[in-house]
């Protein structure tokens, strides 16, 4: 008689399965829990221990781990493995279903313990689901519910196809890997381990990648970490790889204000950013900061949208608008353009790691979550900055660390009025900047990613009308960037750290 041994802690389907299995005159052996849900519903089943000739020990914690059942998985048909098996009183089983115990959800409950999670640590599971996706050319292995109904199907005509077999084998694999490194990230990790995998969940394959040429998807970091792969989406057409990318860049932006703030991206670079007293307001600003570029952006919220707000932003094409929330009014206004997506999402500052795709390899660092260190700013020109000075020179630090390098921002009252980003000098990135600011340039606070290396910069800046410069310092030509702000009555301040970000 063919055999299946089922043990599964997510019952879903299983009782279907069994019943099919034997229909097609499979032996059906079962554990625990699972023994009791099909014994319930009716369905003849064998239990382990009546296999094994031992019975589930250490509560429960050993079952399976016997060479009647792994031997029963592992054997070959062939007559050197049949032999050894009969002698300690096995035989073959030629289906394995079993997933495992729900480690990933017990360790993000805040009010399990220490001992509930190691308790969720699945050993056998592991074992049946790597010994039968080795043995996969005899063995069909199933660790997913949503697979259970195409393998009946193959088995009512006769046997599960190789293709199919080995597509499950790769499928229990990947599965027992993700859920091991799950556990080895509770346990513990450093920073920069000298061995490490990373958990990923597909959400789903995208439209395209960042051109219709390239294929994409979207995978979730599991345990979930929160961002874009959590937000629901309330209208529009399906997320594409750069509305992902820009939108997480955007919300990023938006959450790293305490204020009400409205960030428009583009291109991963923002083109419009406004704090205020309310959201409408922030919009505005964001707006007025560059009305062309905004056209086809994305918008970041750190509030509840409301109507007001609605409204004004139903006046211009726009992409994507990511908000802790909409008010009904708002929706109304926001899904009479089908297209637009519309996606809820609570502001969070990213506090994990940052990682870089190379060729070969990942580079990896922490996150960058400093905005200014009290302790490192210094004043070194001749004039202080004025209230209203500080107040705009902080607010251009903050942004400046989500522009590309070269990175320049202009800002005043709570506004960026200019950005020279991704450029390959400074200078270049200066003369964006105040070009896109124009006359909005005078009087402005001026962020710098990086040092200045040459007074140039701050003549520029100086035609243009800036009146404060924060930047990091540090240049061997520090003293002639000085006493150009000197002569030009600029007030500026060295922070002690740059904000690369390529």
């Amino acid at each position: 008689m063919k055999r299946a041994i089922i043990s599964v802690f997510d019952k879903v389907g299983v009782v279907e399965l069994a019943k099919e299995l034997v229909s097609l005159e499979y032996e059906i052996i079962s554990t625990g829990g699972t023994h009791r849900t099909l014994t319930d519903n009716g369905i003849e089943v064998t239990y382990i221990s009546d296999i094994t000739d031992f019975p589930e020990i250490l509560d429960g914690r050993v079952k399976t781990l016997h060479p009647r059942i792994h031997g029963g998985i592992l054997a070959k048909n062939i007559p050197e493995h049949i032999e050894q098996l009969t002698q300690v009183g096995g035989s073959l089983i030629d289906i394995v279903v079993v997933n495992l115990y729900p480690f990933e959800a017990v360790s993000q409950d805040p009010s399990a313990s220490f001992d509930d999670i190691l308790e969720n640590i699945d050993i056998g599971g592991p074992t049946l689901l790597r010994a039968a996706a080795k043995n996969h050319p005899r063995v069909t292995v199933l660790s997913d519910p949503s697979d259970y109904a195409e393998v009946a199907e193959e088995l009512k005509t006769g046997a599960v196809s190789s293709r199919v077999r080995r597509i499950l084998a790769a499928k229990a694999f990947s599965h027992t890997a993700y859920y091991d490194t799950l556990i080895t990230e509770y346990l513990h990790k450093p920073t920069f381990p000298p061995k490490m995998t990373i958990a990923l969940e597909k959400t789903g394959e995208l439209r395209y990648g960042e051109n219709p040429h390239q294929a994409g998807a979207f995978y979730r970091q599991s345990p979930i970490k929160g961002g874009l792969a959590t937000a629901e989406q309330l209208n529009g057409k399906e997320l594409s790889f750069n509305n992902i990318y820009d939108g997480d860049g955007a919300w990023q932006m938006a959450s790293s204000f305490q204020q009400p703030c409205v960030v428009a991206v583009k291109h991963n670079n923002p083109c419009g950013l406004g704090v205020a007293d309310t959201l409408v307001e922030a919009y505005q600003k964001a707006y007025e900061g560059d009305p062309v570029s905004i056209f086809g952006g994305i918008i970041a919220c750190n509030r509840i949208l409301d109507d007001s707000t609605a409204k004004a932003m139903s006046k211009v094409f726009l992409e994507i608008i990511i908000a802790p929330d909409f008010t009904p009014d708002a929706l109304d206004i926001l899904k009479k353009k089908p297209n637009l997506r519309l996606l809820k999402l609570a502001p969070m500052l990213n506090q994990g790691e940052d990682w870089k795709k190379v060729t070969g390899g990942v580079l990896m660092q922490e996150g960058n979550t400093v905005d200014v260190i009290e302790k490192t700013i210094k004043v070194v020109t001749n004039r202080q900055p004025s209230e209203d000075e500080w107040k705009d020179l902080r607010f251009a630090w903050k942004i400046v660390k989500y522009v590309k390098s070269n990175a320049i921002v202009l800002c005043k009252d709570n506004q960026l009025i200019g950005v020279g980003a991704g450029q390959m000098n400074r200078l270049q990135s200066v003369k964006l900047s105040t070009e896109q600011a124009g006359a909005k340039a005078t009087g402005a606070a001026l962020g710098s990613d990086a040092f200045f290396p040459f007074a140039d910069n701050i003549e520029a800046a100086a035609s243009a009308g800036v009146t404060a410069i924060i930047q990091p310092g540090g240049s061997v030509r520090d003293k002639e960037v000085i006493d150009a702000c000197d002569q030009h009555n600029i007030t500026m301040v060295f922070t002690g750290f740059r904000h690369f970000r390529h």
